[in-house]
């Protein structure tokens, strides 16, 4: 598999294993050294160390042998298929489920299941691992998501993505009440400098990133919102709005370590999915209704 990097300015004198790793989060740094001293990694052209820094105007490929050793099984699963045609497929995923295979998840994702269901119809864009997928959700969040079944629909949906004029609209329960009727937040999000696993607002190293809520309805301690992207960083929604002094109801990671409600994980649903079809190019927009744990924690909070 392999990739391409566009060093952006801002981004200079970072590393180019902390570069990549920022970048491919299912990939160990240990491993992109590797790579890098197997010379599976070129800027502008030659092979770099580890320690090299990257400067704006960079091109970097990046080589991923495929793995072929390991095989990713077709699983049957009930899929919640929202939209499907020769081009793409929409799930409405459960709360639960990873997406793709990665360490530790070999089986029982979404792939899995989509390979069972589409055969041989999704995009090799993404190598054995990924295939189809263009973009992703946590697997503690539900709702919509878009799989791409052949590669020019992956190359459309990605440039899409790339651009910002996809339509992405999330549906979250946050700690306290939001005063303001609307609001956006725009900070850079990077990997966090202390603990690896997370991600924070870091203006040093992030990528920019911009949030905007609009609140739905307020409860006596919490605060119900829609929120829609510009950008689609890592945790962006639950980063963005803990930065804010309103992380998500049920988030240990960016927000309390206790929840007073029996949950598992954030209560975040992408509830809306706009795009242009990569074929007709007609603009499609799909919906996904909130799952029943959250309409009943919706009618918890109305009822205190």
């Amino acid at each position: 598999m392999n990739q391409e990097y566009f060093v952006e300015a801002g981004e200079s004198a970072i590393r180019i294993d902390r570069y990549l790793s920022d970048r491919n989060q299912e990939i160990s740094r240990s491993y992109l050294q590797k790579l890098l001293k197997d010379e599976k990694v070129l800027v502008d052209g030659k092979p770099v160390k580890s320690n090299y820094k990257v400067s704006a105007g960079d091109k970097i490929q990046l080589t991923i042998p495929d793995a072929v050793e390991l095989e990713i099984e077709p699983e049957e699963m009930d899929l919640d298929v929202l939209y499907e045609d020769k081009d793409v497929i929409l799930i409405n995923k459960p709360k639960g489920m990873v997406v793709h295979p990665a360490a530790g998840h070999f089986s029982g994702t979404l792939v899995n299941a989509l390979m069972a269901h589409c055969r041989d119809d999704l995009s090799g864009i993404n190598g054995v691992m990924r295939p189809g997928i263009v973009h992703r959700i946590d697997m503690d969040t539900t709702g919509v998501l878009i799989v791409c079944k052949n590669d020019n629909s992956h190359n459309s949906i990605a440039q899409q993505l790339k651009d910002h004029s996809i339509t992405r609209k999330y549906y979250a329960i946050v700690h306290g009440v939001i005063k303001e009727e609307e609001g956006t937040v725009s900070a850079p999000i990077g990997r966090h400098p202390v603990d690896r696993k997370k991600m924070s607002v870091n203006e040093k190293n992030g990528r920019e990133a911009t949030t905007h809520f609009r609140v739905l309805e307020r409860f006596k301690q919490f605060t119900y919102v829609e929120c829609q992207l510009e950008t689609g960083r890592t945790h962006q929604i639950r980063v963005h709005m803990a930065s804010i002094g309103h992380p998500l109801l049920g988030d240990v990671v960016y927000g309390p370590s206790k929840s007073p409600y029996k949950l598992t994980g954030q209560t975040l649903h992408a509830g809306v999915l706009g795009i242009v079809h990569p074929t007709t190019g007609e603009y499609m927009e799909f919906h996904a209704p909130l799952p029943d744990y959250f309409e009943d924690l919706l009618r918890k909070l109305r009822a205190t």
